[in-house]
């Protein structure tokens, strides 16, 4: 027997280091490597290549590889003198190394007491072990334990979740491999999960673990589902597990099942009136990641059934059985396993995990047989209570447990136990090392016994998919565990994408998906389904686009009916808002249990997109679909995507637009518009802006339809300045290519419109109301009533100085005066406001009035002095109004006098003295709060009112008045009254 090789093993030189040689030395036992040395010191889990270089130059070399007796044999054959010269030799050659062990061991074989002489013979390396003893391959226990406890504290990034998920990988190809070290080194990779020093952490903060983290967790305890399940391992075995899984199930910090920890969720589902389905979450018995392989434990495969199901192809119940109902057979005589779904495909796991395929596969076929069979009779109950469910609407679901997004993934299990058997391992289907790997390639593989030979292990897989993503089944609770529903589904349909849809495929799926829309509340397409109802918007996706090619009705059907989200609908009761469906905003706190609700709303939104897509050009499919966005989809932000969407495929840039799709398109956008008008959407100015774009491609109709509605539609304000403003824009008239009656027609509307608004919101309206008024007479007398009827009670100074302005420019400046004269009459500037924004209007209004002449001045002044106490503002009005006659504007049959106005004379002299009493009073307010570092601004303030004083015939007797009272009055600013003495005297 051969159990020790070794031998030197020469790295080659490379242009950067020269050629090493390493000692190697591997024990093995039975066919296995039972434990290696090499002088090259790498440590890894897996050997190194100088341990992989020895082990196959002796597979491929034998003969080259010299063959010895165990070295207990040689050793036999020599005398004492041998013996002595042998050792003596050993030691010389080794002497740093083997002499203190060699003096060590003398010493003991000497002592007559000693451990080693209560032994009888010696330990022989190269003779191997008994034949009862446990062999199994190599493993470098430490060096598991440090890599995964480095990969863990890299917290899933840096490639470590791929690292880590190669570990388990390579856990499964031990299992598979049947090698024990399997759930050895789970064990290990185990011990350093629940050692990462997070777990305490999120237990104490309360905070969920990262996404990559709970995938990782939600593997491992998969693998133990599979390593419990071996059939072949020993009762010691699986006790040892079971008591090492409770352990670390006990511990505080074991993740749980659903992802939560525990304390996040229970008040909030208590809280739901719908969650009755949910037992109260405090009386739950507490799951771990590690409940079900302890669970899994008590399962065994002693069952004859069971035996004789895995172990034949050939297993039928005779003949003569076949009338009466069988537990154990379906009617054509094929085996049934009646466990409960999960556990029947976590058994057909473990038997492909642990090498034996062909069982697994003969297991899922009669999991198969089962599920049919179930199918055929929830169809046949559903037959018998279809009018009464269908009266009540609603439906409890049957089944408390989901197949997509479970901790098994049977559906999944399933599906690749059966295509596996169906690949065609061809060269091309291996990664070709440009990144992605292709696709693998499947055939049909005939199923042994099945009643219609059109049947094979391809169409079983994709039938029990659809059965699976199919099943009605509730909103599991927790965000972890929704997100891992919406995670399952894509998984499995990117699985199914990969089938190559041929005749017997598509003859599947028609059947499945006729089932489906038959099948009632036991199907997520049903008639009727529960209104927490896992929403089947990505599966139907799948199908609608597998199905159009050969099917397009039934695909339609189907589509349709999974565009429902019953979880919205306006039945929703509790807490019902004002405007039930109203943007995003409300959602979340109206569903609190439904972590994933955006995901899902956008996957609806997707459905409903490619039903658009597909149905462009076909009007009545178009209605169809419109109406099931219109009744289904409650978002309008998503209802504008599809808007924008169906926008952009009915105008292609080559071809004429699609008018049909079009119109769908226009639809969409009214209905968002009327959706988002009492609510504030920050995206309402884009949405207005495209629906203007739209209703343009639709055409001159579209637009009139518009502008004549337009309070359904938009505020006032958006009316005016984007929709009509638009609608009358030059470009618009060029792109439509409008005559001249159609021209009339809108410009028409647009007037209409915009005297509507200006009625209805005067203060933001009236001026581009004015302005899309302009080319027609009565339309701008109107416009300018309503502004002037506004004037006195709606409307701000500011709104009534920019609309004179605007009159002055359009050339009417008497009306312009007459809107200036009322904008004064709101304005209040107070004694220190001499920056005030609105100085530049009243500059303005004062010069157009005395431009006009010398009764508007005289009518403008009394309200200029009512409004301005700033002694600055009003002396600078006064200084305009001297330096000019009045009247330049130069009004048809009014004569110009050519006189400039006395200061001392109405209107001037009443402007006069309100500036020269403004002056007065700002100087005592000045004076009451003045610190020393304005004093010198103070003297120049006073300088100016100087020169506004002696405007006033007796101005200078009246300045020396107030130098003396204020001398007077603030005698104990001393070092002030000093600079003004200084300055005035």
């Amino acid at each position: 027997m051969w159990f020790h090789l070794s031998g030197t093993v020469t790295e080659p030189a490379t242009s950067s280091e020269t050629e090493v040689t390493h000692k190697v030395a591997i024990s093995f036992d039975r066919c296995k490597i039972t434990s290696v040395t090499c002088g090259c010191g790498n440590k890894d889990i897996f050997y190194c290549a100088h341990v992989v270089a020895l082990s196959l130059y002796r597979i491929r070399k034998p003969e080259q590889v010299k063959l010895r007796l165990p070295i207990s044999e040689t050793l036999f054959q020599m005398n004492r003198d041998q013996l002595q010269k042998l050792v003596q030799y050993l030691i010389t050659a080794h002497h740093t190394e083997v002499l203190p062990t060699a003096q060590k061991l003398a010493d003991e074989i000497l002592s007559s007491n000693s451990e080693i002489n209560q032994v009888h013979g010696a330990p022989d390396p190269t003779a191997g072990a008994s034949i009862n003893d446990d062999n199994c391959w190599h493993l470098d226990e430490d060096q598991v334990r440090e890599q995964v406890k480095q990969f863990l504290s890299q917290g899933g990034y840096y490639g470590s979740g791929k690292q880590l998920n190669s570990m388990f990988a390579k856990v499964r190809e031990m299992l598979r491999m049947r090698d024990s070290n399997g759930a050895r080194m789970l064990t290990l990779i185990t011990e350093q999960f629940m050692a990462d020093p997070r777990l305490s952490l999120w237990r104490q903060q309360g905070t969920g673990m990262t996404d990559k983290c709970r995938q990782l967790w939600d593997e491992l305890g998969a693998l133990w589902v599979c390593v419990v399940l071996n059939p072949h391992c020993k009762s010691e075995e699986k006790s040892g597990w079971l008591k090492q899984l409770k352990k670390w199930g006990d511990t505080d910090v074991c993740p749980l099942e659903d992802g939560n920890y525990g304390s996040e969720l229970p008040n909030i589902t208590n809280a739901l009136p719908q969650s009755n389905h949910a037992q109260d979450s405090l009386s739950r018995p507490r799951r771990t990641v590690f409940s079900r392989s302890v669970e899994a434990c008590d399962l065994h495969w002693q069952d004859s059934h069971l035996q004789r199901i895995i172990s034949s192809d050939h297993y039928m119940s005779p003949s003569y059985q076949r009338e009466g109902e069988s537990l154990l057979f379906n009617p054509q005589g094929l085996p049934l396993w009646l466990d409960h779904v999960p556990t029947a495909c976590a058994r057909v796991d473990a038997l492909r995990s642990h090498g034996y395929s062909r069982e697994a596969l003969r297991l899922a076929v009669a999991i198969i047989n089962t599920l049919r069979l179930q199918q055929q009779r929830q169809m046949d109950i559903y037959k018998h209570q279809k009018k009464e469910l269908l009266q009540r609407g609603v439906t409890s679901t049957t089944n408390l447990e989901g197949w997509v997004g479970h901790p098994l993934d049977p559906i999944g299990c399933l599906f690749i136990t059966l295509t596996e058997t169906c690949r065609v391992d061809d060269d091309n289907t291996m990664d070709t090392g440009d990144g992605e790997p292709r696709p693998p390639v499947y055939h049909h593989v005939s199923v042994w016994g099945s009643s219609d030979g059109g049947e094979s292990y391809l169409t079983l897989a994709l039938e029990v998919a659809l059965m699976g993503m199919g099943q009605q089944r509730i909103m599991p609770e927790g965000l972890y565990a929704q997100d891992k529903v919406c995670r399952n589904e894509e998984q499995i349909i990117a699985k199914m994408q990969e089938l190559e849809l041929d005749d017997l495929l598509v003859q599947t799926l028609r059947k499945q998906a006729i089932h489906l829309l038959e099948a009632g509340p036991f199907s997520g397409l049903g008639e009727v389904i529960h209104r927490e109802s896992v929403p089947m918007h990505t599966f139907a996706k799948y199908l609608f686009s597998a199905l159009l090619p050969h099917d397009a009705d039934l695909a339609y059907k189907l589509a349709l009916r999974a565009m429902r989200l019953p979880v919205l609908e306006s039945s929703a009761g509790s807490g019902d808002v004002g405007h039930p469906h109203h943007g995003i905003s409300i959602v979340p706190s109206r569903y609190p249990r439904w972590f994933t609700l955006g995901h899902l709303e956008s996957q609806q939104c997707e459905l409903a997109s490619t039903m658009l897509t597909a149905a462009k050009g076909d009007m009545l499919r178009l209605r169809t679909v419109l109406e099931a966005i219109q009744k289904n989809i409650h978002s309008s932000s998503l209802i504008f995507k599809l808007a924008q969407d169906a926008f952009k495929i009915a105008t292609p840039a080559e071809s004429p637009p699609d008018i049909t799709l079009l119109n769908v398109s226009l639809e969409l956008g009214l209905q968002v518009m009327r959706m988002t008008l009492s609510t504030l959407n920050w995206r309402r100015r884009e949405m207005v802006r495209w629906l203007v774009t739209c209703a343009t491609e639709v055409g001159l109709r579209a637009l009139v339809s518009i502008l004549q509605s337009w309070y359904t539609l938009f505020t006032p304000t958006e009316a005016t300045s984007i929709v009509a403003a638009t609608v009358m824009s030059h470009n618009t008239i060029l792109r439509l290519s409008l005559d001249y009656p159609q021209r009339e027609e809108l410009a028409s509307c647009a007037r209409t419109l915009a005297l509507q608004c200006a009625m209805k919101d005067p203060q933001n309206c009236a001026l581009s109301a004015l302005t899309l008024c302009e080319k027609d007479h009565i339309a701008f007398e109107t416009a300018y009533q309503i502004v002037i009827d506004a004037a006195s009670t709606g409307m701000t100074y500011s709104q009534l100085f920019t609309i004179a302005r605007y009159m002055e420019h359009r050339g009417y400046p008497l009306r312009s005066f007459k809107l200036a004269s009322l904008a004064m009459t709101h304005l209040n500037l107070a004694y220190n406001q001499d920056t005030h924004p609105a100085i530049n209007d009243v500059l303005w209004a004062c010069a157009l009035s005395h431009s006009l002449g010398k009764n508007e001045l005289a009518a403008i002044i009394p309200l200029v002095v009512k409004s301005v106490h700033c002694a600055t503002v009003l002396s600078d009005i006064l200084r305009r109004c001297t330096m000019t006659a009045p009247g330049l504007a130069g009004i048809p049959g009014r004569r110009n006098s050519g006189k400039l106005m006395s200061t001392d004379k109405a209107p001037l002299r009443q402007l006069l003295d309100a500036t020269i009493s403004a002056y007065i009073n700002t100087t005592h307010s000045r004076l009451t709060h003045i610190s020393p570092r304005h004093y010198g601004e103070f003297i120049e303030f006073l300088s100016k009112a100087r020169e506004t004083f002696l405007l006033a015939q007796d101005g200078h007797i009246q300045f020396a008045q107030f130098i003396d009272n204020l001398k007077q009055i603030y005698k104990g600013k001393k070092k002030l009254m000093m600079l003004v003495r200084e300055r005035f005297g």
